[in-house]
């Protein structure tokens, strides 16, 4: 399953906001370098799904705020 994540880095809290069906508003702690902010929002993913971090892939959107992950189940 493909879906559509809006990052939002630098944020007071980490939380997962579902916009649709497949469209999620992902808000994390931390800052968008060096990839940190990308490994924290598998992490908020894997936890939101009930599924291993390994199962979540980023597949577009490395360095923007809008990304495209894979979910496998």
């Amino acid at each position: 399953m493909l879906i559509k994540v809006k990052a939002f880095p630098c944020s007071e809290e980490q939380a997962v906001i579902k916009k649709t069906e497949d469209s999620f508003e992902v808000k994390v702690e931390a800052e968008p370098k060096r990839g940190l902010a990308n490994r924290e929002i598998i992490e908020a993913l894997s936890l939101y799904f009930k599924i291993p971090q390994s199962a979540v892939r980023l597949i577009k959107g490395f360095r923007e705020r809008n990304k495209i992950f894979e979910i496998k189940n």
